[in-house]
């Protein structure tokens, strides 16, 4: 329904012959352009600085590194091995490559509250 409400003034400011589109439609084209992917490094090519992730449920992307991209839980490019698991990318589309803005290592978690350890007590 949102994109319909989006739609429809864009046409219309199209039709009248404004050559600015809103400001409301900006986000939503950019937003669209960016992803996240999770699962395991199955090659990394230091060359190019890329390297191809696993997704369970996307499939296998290749990724490629800038100077400007961030990581947390990993020292940096150096730092992907083939092989690593619980690989988190959020990437945006570029020159018609993904580009990652930032690689982490998820930290899987999962012991949040009741646990049975019985060593907190």
């Amino acid at each position: 329904m949102r994109s319909i409400r989006t739609i429809v003034p864009l046409a219309l400011v199209v039709a009248a012959g404004a050559t600015a589109a809103p400001a409301t439609a900006a986000p939503a084209a950019s937003s669209a352009l960016v992803r996240e992917y999770e699962g395991t490094i199955v090659s990394v090519n230091r060359s190019n600085r890329t390297f191809r992730l696993r997704d369970s449920e996307r499939g296998t992307v290749r990724i490629r590194v800038t100077r400007n991209t961030t990581f947390e839980r990993i020292e940096g490019f150096a730092g992907l091995k083939k092989g690593m698991r619980r690989i988190e990318a959020t990437v945006r589309r570029s020159g018609g490559r993904w580009v990652a803005i930032e690689v982490e290592r998820s930290g899987g978690g999962g012991q949040h509250g009741d646990d049975d350890r019985g060593d907190d007590d």
